[in-house]
């Protein structure tokens, strides 16, 4: 979108500029990586952004700027390219874009403050400041686990308004669930948790279509067939062909909230044309069995799908968002994070002592959804560009030092035994059947860093 094909040119209301003590101009707020200062000597920047308040045209604009700064005999190229250059940094609007017809009066109104939210931390020039709404419309998305982050994500994930949401889960609600997955209420104790999920999404938004299966995930074979089943064949557990129990019975006990061992965007990355999936983006909310991420990294390079996965360990809490040929997979990470790591273990000694496991999950509703509402976060980033994070890192926060960055970004490894050789989405079948030569059994666990 440019400068020249807006209405009615604006600054972004949420980016609003003002002038520094030296007289230059602050745009975009004062959110770091989103805010940005112009140096702007002869005040004429100054008047720009003041002209771009909707009411103008770029030709009517141009003309105040000329005229309120004639002995700086500005060429109107000069001026328009300003604007073309505050467009492309993501701080102008169009005020006089038509709302889409795709989105009801009833939507608008629905997703009036999050689109608000998505255009202050949009920095790519759009048609309309309800883009990125629309793509999470006409997203389809497969969560994997429905426990403490999964039921966090897909709550958040169905309040903002994605169109298509398909869960998979295998458990049964328990009384140790309830003091972090919210999603569920006492009467939900030995129901099958994602018939309580459907009924409680489903409730939340009626507009967005909740489908799902209980289902246990075994292997990498079952990820891809989840993925090549696609968003246009999803089942339902209240009316789908497996019924309330899935293929694979009910599977694992236990909570299975997918998060106490997790570990470890721009553009959309593969589209619709290249991508083995009919899904546009997997989240992983499971942390059973032990090598789920590593399957579905292997899985989500096979296919060509974005994909995100989140956790927590304790009062570290994570997400990884990956794109496959964009940035490092999981596997480099992964693998980045054990060459740095100096645990200084003594003789005897291994790496459990230094991160225990223990059977249960340490995590109230705090840790859980925090790790649920950043694993939806990634998934806007994936499904909308917004923000415009690059793919292949892990990010989150350490409760105990909420100074403390938790980031985590690797190069993508030429030696990696995942994505070094890419497999051709329309083979996938054939490579993901088993894990890629020099894969380490059990090291696809760790815990966020």
């Amino acid at each position: 979108m440019t400068v020249h094909a807006m209405r009615r040119p604006r600054i972004k209301p949420e980016h609003r500029a003002y002038r520094t003590v030296e007289g230059h101009v602050r745009i975009g707020s004062v959110v770091h990586g989103i805010g940005a200062e112009v140096q702007d000597a002869d005040g004429w920047i100054w008047t720009l952004v003041q002209a771009m308040d909707g009411t103008r045209d770029v030709a009517d604009v141009v003309a105040v700027v000329s005229r309120r700064h004639p002995e700086l005999r500005l060429p109107d190229p000069d001026i328009a390219q300003a604007m073309t250059d505050l467009t492309d940094a993501g701080f102008v609007e169009d005020a006089g874009a038509e709302p889409p017809a795709e989105l009801s009066e009833r939507e608008r109104e629905r997703y009036s403050r999050g689109m608000t939210l998505l255009r202050w931390m949009d920095l790519s020039p759009r048609s309309s400041a309800w883009e990125p709404q629309l793509l999470l419309r006409r997203a389809s998305v497969l969560l994997i686990g429905v426990g403490g982050t999964g039921s966090a994500a897909a709550r958040d994930l169905v309040a903002s308004g994605v169109g298509h949401l398909h869960c998979v889960e295998p458990d049964v609600v328990e009384l140790s669930n309830l003091n972090r997955q919210t999603l569920y209420r006492e009467q939900d104790l030995g129901r099958p948790k994602l018939d309580a999920a459907l009924t409680a999404l489903r409730a939340l938004n009626p507009d967005t279509q909740v489908t799902g299966e209980r289902r246990e995930v075994r292997g990498p074979a079952d990820l891809e067939d989840l993925l090549r089943v696609g968003a246009g064949a999803g089942t339902d557990s209240t009316g789908g062909p497996y019924g309330t129990d899935g293929p694979y019975g009910t599977g694992a006990t236990g909570d299975g909230d997918g998060t106490g061992d997790g570990d470890g965007t721009g553009d959309r990355g593969a589209t619709a044309d290249t991508r083995a999936s009919g899904y546009d983006v997997l989240l992983l909310a499971a942390d059973r069995p032990a090598e789920i991420r590593r399957w579905a990294n292997r899985v989500c390079l096979a296919t060509g799908t974005p994909w995100a996965e989140a956790g927590y360990r304790g009062p570290l809490v994570g997400v990884g968002v990956f794109t496959p040929g964009r940035g490092a997979c999981w596997q480099c990470l992964r693998d980045a994070e054990v060459e740095r790591r100096d645990l200084r273990l003594g003789p005897g000694q291994d790496e459990d002592a230094a991160s225990p496991r223990m059977p249960w999950n340490p995590a109230n509703a705090v840790t859980a959804g925090l790790s649920g509402g950043l694993l939806a976060h990634a998934a806007l980033m994936l499904l909308c560009g917004v923000p415009p994070v690059e793919p292949g890192c892990r990010f989150g926060l350490n409760l105990m030092m909420p100074g403390d960055p938790v980031m985590q970004r690797s190069q993508r490894r030429p030696d990696c035994p995942s994505c070094a050789v890419r497999p051709d989405p329309a083979r996938a079948a054939s490579g993901v059947a088993g894990p890629a030569p020099g894969a380490r059994p059990g090291s696809g666990d760790q815990g966020p860093s």
